[in-house]
């Protein structure tokens, strides 16, 4: 599939959200939503995934250590489902496990002072998430 990929973090009170290049190969941070409501924020979601030309939607959704559906995966699913009833642009959940303690890595390897790494990992987990699946997906389009 070739196309813009909007990326969803969605976390409880802050939505982060990424895009992709116009191959689907590189993610970039696009901004972050404030949580309101989940068929609020999904109508928003869709909006933003149609001004940027979206051909996919991958929600982020964290599943636990032996692959397993907990209370955030459910809430991330549930965030999908909204989702698709808003656009027609397909939507998937993708295993974003580790996308956060990522981002706060990569933070810390740019030198971001401690200070300055609190507060707002949303946009960057949305990207680390978004990042994993357009490699993955990329590595299945040259085999």
């Amino acid at each position: 599939m070739s196309g813009r990929i909007l990326g969803v973090d969605p976390g409880e009170k802050r939505i982060g959200l990424a895009i992709s290049d116009p191959t689907g190969t590189i993610a970039n941070p696009l901004q972050v939503i404030n949580h309101v409501a989940r068929l609020v924020d999904a109508a928003q979601i869709a909006r933003i995934a149609a001004e940027q030309g979206a051909v996919l939607i991958v929600v982020g959704q964290p599943l636990d250590d032996e692959g397993g559906i907990g209370p955030a995966a459910r809430r991330s699913g549930r965030m999908a489902e909204a989702i698709q009833t808003q656009t027609e642009i397909p939507v998937i959940l993708w295993d974003e496990s580790f996308s956060t303690q990522e981002a706060v890595a990569a933070r810390r390897e740019m030198g971001v002072r401690r200070s300055k790494r609190g507060g707002h990992q949303d946009e960057l987990a949305a990207t680390v998430m978004l990042q994993s699946y357009c490699d993955a997906h990329s590595q299945h389009q040259t085999r």
